[in-house]
């Protein structure tokens, strides 16, 4: 008796410290930060449009763990016809916007930041209005990567971007 009751409450104990990790991993996995992997995404967020407006844009920040370069080569979402990667840049004293036809290059232990007034996504012909407080999925594409899926957080037009990376696996 004494010795199953030793065996039982082991059993408890490791279940106890072993369950929230499977939790969080879990948590992370879904939130679009990978549990384990070369590749993680973090604040991951866009603004809302006006009624019409056929396109909205996407920012997050990717890092590369790995050895080797990785590339993003597209995106997809289920709320845009299509999602494209540009950057944004000045040339000549203007403001240019262009497709990036072979990807964005993410160089091995490098983080690369897509933000306003550089590298980002387009998310065209958008089916209906991006909101303030949605989360629109968006799955990424990478070249010598496993694809990630990520939820675009519609802020506020007036809104401070807010780094979420030192909680990814708590709960939003």
């Amino acid at each position: 008796m004494i010795q199953r009751n030793s065996l039982t409450t082991a059993l408890l104990l490791s279940c106890s410290i072993l369950a929230p990790q499977a939790v969080a991993a879990d948590h992370q996995h879904h939130n679009g930060h990978p549990a384990n992997g070369a590749i993680e995404v973090h604040n991951a967020w866009s603004r809302p449009t006006p009624p019409g407006t056929p396109m909205g844009v996407g920012y997050m920040t990717i890092t590369n763990n790995g050895a080797d370069e990785v590339r993003l080569v597209g995106a997809e979402s289920p709320r845009a016809g299509h999602v494209s990667i540009h950057e944004t840049s000045m040339h000549e004293g203007m403001m240019r916007m262009q497709t990036l036809a072979n990807g964005l290059e993410i160089p091995a232990g490098s983080t690369v930041e897509l933000k306003p007034r550089s590298y980002h996504l387009m998310l065209e012909q958008l089916t209906k209005p991006l909101m303030e407080g949605e989360a629109i999925p968006v799955q990424l594409d990478f070249e010598n990567a496993e694809d990630v899926t990520v939820k675009l957080d519609v802020q506020p037009l007036d809104a401070k971007v807010m780094d979420h990376s030192h909680h990814s696996g708590m709960d939003h």
